[in-house]
This record gives structure tokens, sequence and C-alpha cells, in this order.
């Protein structure tokens, strides 16, 4: 094995081998069905304990890379294969209201203080209108938690910040083009449908299975763009597995297709790791990652951003960059500090550690 923990980074030692591992099953050095190094041999040769080697083959475990299988060891379970992996059928679950009170509150109090450090520092200048992608500040906080956070990596001019999701989709469609098909999952959250048939675009519904789009739908459609919400797609809670995942890349990867990945919600994830993004995951800059502040502070701010692919900038600087920021200066400001400050994240954290906790009772 060539596995090796370096000690002075800052990345923990079991992430670093959680990456390592996953990248020799990725490039097939560990074939489907085969199994993994004990986790005494990789604790050996690697000069870590047990202990880390587990928290590291756990996380592959959540992303369904591997599984565990009992008194045998760990097997790989993903698949790269030149087809597509298939799926079975999902039971949808009842839809659920969203509602302010389902969301972790954010402290009201940690948000008064901001703002007031926002009014105290920035003063009159709150008053001024900001770039038409968004305030420098708070695209500049987007990156670097991004960065740090979800592996993703970016420049400040490829982040857009709009007012809410829905927004945001009216103008993925002005930027791809009317002329092209989008697919949405089927069931997915109604108000996407809603914005493609206001913008009067051909869309495709494609039925979900247990670990996301059904193969044989996504590889007969005749869409250009995918809509899709890998890490939990409303209402049927899937999560698209760490295979799914590199089927919508490959997918992705024929013609000039693109890939809209809406990440709603994914920070209260409960595995101790950022989920895997497809934007993180494809070499072939064409997914637009999407999120909002809405679940991570509060709906009211109506507050969302997209990351674009970076062949994309120019295009939407000419077609589409005369839009002014629909977002009020002072609430980006607000939001940048909190991020830049660390609260923003210690909240995330909190909420995680107690649905952790919560998931374990």
């Amino acid at each position: 094995m060539k596995y090796v923990i370096e000690k002075g980074q800052n990345s923990p030692a079991y992430i670093q081998l959680y990456k390592q591992v996953r990248e020799d099953i990725v490039n097939k050095i560990y074939l489907y069905n085969s199994k993994l190094p004990s986790k005494r041999i990789i604790a050996d040769e690697t000069g870590v304990s047990t202990v880390t080697v587990e928290h590291a083959y756990a996380l592959l475990s959540e992303e369904g890379y591997i599984e565990s299988r009992e008194r045998s060891g760990y097997f790989v379970i993903f698949r790269t294969e030149d087809g597509f992996v298939s799926s079975k059928s999902v039971n949808i679950p009842s839809p659920h209201i969203h509602s302010a009170k389902s969301s972790p509150e954010f402290p009201f109090s940690v948000l008064a203080k901001t703002m007031r450090w926002v009014i105290s520092n920035y003063g009159e200048s709150i008053f001024e209108r900001c770039h038409n992608s968004g305030s420098e500040e708070l695209r500049d906080a987007i990156c670097r938690y991004l960065a740090r956070s979800k592996g993703i990596s970016a420049n400040v001019n490829q982040i857009i910040i709009g007012s809410g999701s829905e927004y945001l989709y009216s103008l993925i469609v002005e930027l791809l083009g009317r002329d092209k098909i989008y697919a949405i999952e089927a069931p997915s959250y109604k108000k996407i449908e809603q914005v493609y048939r206001s913008c009067d675009v051909k869309y495709e519904m494609l039925p979900l299975g247990n670990d996301g789009i059904e193969s044989s739908f996504l590889k007969s459609t005749d869409a250009d763009v995918l809509h899709i919400s890998p890490y939990r797609s409303f209402p049927s809670g899937v999560t698209a597995s760490a295979s799914k995942r590199h089927e919508y890349v490959r997918w992705a990867s024929i013609k000039e297709r693109y890939i809209v990945e809406d990440d709603f919600e994914s920070e209260f994830s409960l595995s101790k790791k950022a989920e895997e993004t497809l934007f993180s995951l494809t070499d072939s800059d064409n997914v637009i990652y999407m999120n909002t502040f809405s679940k991570t502070v509060s709906a009211s701010l109506r507050v969302g951003y997209m990351v674009l692919p970076k062949h994309l900038v120019s295009a939407f600087e000419e077609k589409l960059g005369f839009y002014s920021c629909t977002v009020p200066t002072f609430e980006q400001l607000v939001l940048a500090q909190l991020i830049n400050g660390g609260d923003f994240e210690r909240h995330i954290n909190r909420v995680r550690r107690k649905k952790r906790k919560e998931n374990t009772v």
C-alpha cells in the first residue's frame, strides 16, 4: 500500500486516509466486491491507530463506497462501469410541510450582535449598492467557506448572490437558454417544476430510485441540463449514493450537458465530514452549485447563491450582468461577518452534534 499520513497537515489523519482509499476505489485499484485491507494492517503500515482507520472506513461506508460485513471485513460496493449502475424503486413517503419551526434556530443574540457590529463598522455604506453579482465581502466569505468545508475551489467572480433559489433557477434558464431540455427528479420540490414551467422551457421528470434517479431513465433522457438534489431530495428524502454521484458526472461529460446541483440542507448532514459535491467531483467544468442560507440562518433572509463553472462567468456577465443584486447590502454584510467571524460554522457544528446525539439514542 502507498498510504501516507502527513502529521503536519491541517487535515485530520482519518480524512487523509479516507481520501486516499476513496481515490483507489474510484480508480479501480479496489474493484467492486473486493475486500479492503484490515484496519490493523493499514494502521501498522501508516503509523496511525486502528480507531483512525475505523473512522476513515466509517466515512467511506456512509457515502456508499464500502460496506461492513459481519466477521468478514469491509468490501467495496462502489461501481464505475462503462454503462450505468442499476437502482431499485423507492417508496416515496408522504410530503411534509416546510415550516420555520422545522429549521434549527440560529441564535438570535448572535444575529443581533452581528447586525450591531455591521452597522457600527460599516456605517452609512450599508445604504450603498453592491456589485450586481453580490457584495465582494459576502462572495469572498462564501468562497473561503466552500473551500474549507466542501472542497469547492472557486473564485469570487464565479459566485452569484440572489434572493432565494427560485430567483436563481430563473437566471440559470436565461444563462443556459430556453432551447435546452431540463430534467428534474420525480418527485421533486414543486417550485423547481413551477419555475421551469413559468419560463416556458421543455422539461422531463425522471423517477427516483433508492439511491437517486433511475439509471434507465437517466440513460434515455434527451435532457441537456440535469437539476438534482443529491444530498437529500425533497419530498422523498432520497440521497444519491457514491456510485450514483459518479454516474451523474459521467452523464454530464457527454456532449454539452450541465448539472444544476441544489445542495439545500446538506450542512446538517450527520456525517463527520461534509457531503461530497458533484462540483468538486467533476473535471468537466459543467456543474452549477447552488445553496441558500434558509436552513442555516433564517428563511426570512431570502438569500441564496450559486457557483458558476469558470467558462460560464463571461457569458453570465454578457447576458445577465446588467441585473442588479436582489439582496440588500446590509444583509449580505451581516452574513459575511457571520461566516468570517466563525459564528456560522459554530452553529452548523452545534446542530450536527445535537442531531448525531439524538440519532444514537
